[in-house]
């Protein structure tokens, strides 16, 4: 799975995505990450509270990795330039 991200709410669909394609509960994966069920639920509906060592920790329990790249590496990537 490859996922450009251009907006903090793709981030939460991905995520969501990804969880629910894993068949992991929120409750579960939020006890992995220390939280409660209902902040999970908040973060992957408004993901731009996310911390960034939290979305590393997010990405790794659900065996994803986060990359940045030069965008000249993405073909026909848009540009907000």
């Amino acid at each position: 799975m490859q996922q450009l991200i251009t907006t903090p709410g793709q981030v939460g669909e991905v995520l969501r995505a990804r969880r629910t394609s894993r068949r992991i509960p929120q409750r579960e994966l939020a006890a992995k990450l220390g939280i409660s069920q209902g902040r999970l639920s908040t973060l992957e509906t408004a993901p731009a509270a996310l911390t960034l060592d939290r979305l590393i920790l997010l990405a790794n329990l659900l065996d994803l990795e986060v990359v940045l790249r030069d965008k000249t590496e993405v073909p026909n990537a848009p540009s907000e330039w």
